[in-house]
């Protein structure tokens, strides 16, 4: 995997695009637009986004197996019929800290969306500290809180095996893992397994592919770095300073990388 080919799919002036996930039955990718309030589908075939609006920051989205879609909508899990453009809220988090807002989510293996919160910021990477929580949404719809004290909750993801969930908290400037019960969905025995440098700049967004390696964009960092979790050495690192016209309204490198640009031969 020595070289990777960046291809600009979709420059639409968006402000903070995040949250790629491919929806195979309608053969479009999925993505947000956290400040422009919006969720959007691109078409590979028509080359074309569409946007629904909507009336508060929508961080993430995710399939829903009944058809449609899951959102992160301010500090509400929420369900979105795409077609009809409704959303109907599912159930709220942080109700007593009315300045937060979900940050990045993810469906783990079995079907439980896990997301987490953070205060507004003032301006990129400037919040009150210590606001944020994990969460995750159950299929009966009730919802468990793994931690709080968290920053600016951020990527996410599991090992292949499905024994490890992977973390990041943006402001540790840590990736972390932790042990991951399949079978339950609890996390626990948390551990640091790479920490970067200030000069890499602050850990966003996190993937992994299919040789188990993660992949963690930076943010205002201009980069996606590929990790070993196992021996915690950087293996690659992928810089897109080149289309940062691309990339002008996007302020958030995290899952933004992946949402306006496919790594094809990095994530599959």
């Amino acid at each position: 995997m020595s070289s990777v080919r960046i291809e600009c799919i979709a420059n639409e002036g968006y402000r903070i695009g995040e949250s790629p996930v491919w929806d195979e039955k309608e053969g479009a990718l999925l993505y947000v637009d956290i400040s422009g309030r919006k969720v959007c589908r691109w078409s590979p075939v028509t080359r074309q986004a569409q946007a629904i609006p909507v009336d508060a920051p929508v961080s993430s989205v995710a399939l829903r197996k009944s058809g449609d879609y899951v959102i992160t909508l301010g500090t509400k899990f929420a369900a979105l019929k795409w077609k009809e453009e409704q959303v109907t809220t599912i159930t709220q988090v942080d109700k007593d800290k009315p300045n937060n807002r979900f940050n990045d989510g993810k469906v783990d293996p079995a079907g439980r969306y896990f997301a987490g919160t953070m205060a507004e910021e003032t301006r990129p990477a400037v919040l009150e500290r210590h606001q944020g929580s994990l969460y995750t949404l159950f299929s009966d719809l009730s919802v468990v809180k793994h931690f709080d004290q968290v920053d600016i909750s951020n990527g996410l993801d599991w090992s292949l095996d499905h024994k490890t969930f992977f973390y990041i908290d943006s402001l540790s400037y840590s990736v972390d893992a932790f042990d991951y019960d399949l079978q339950t969905g609890k996390i626990g025995n948390r551990r640091s397994i790479y920490k970067l440098e200030k000069e890499e700049s602050i850990p966003d967004g996190m993937c992994i592919d299919t040789e188990g390696k993660l992949w963690v964009a930076c943010y205002n960092g201009g980069r996606v770095i590929r990790l070993d979790p196992e021996t915690g050495k950087p293996l690659q690192k992928v810089d897109w300073n080149f289309c940062t016209e691309a990339l002008a309204h996007v302020h958030q490198a995290g899952q933004a990388a992946a949402s306006l640009l496919t790594l094809l031969e990095a994530l599959t």
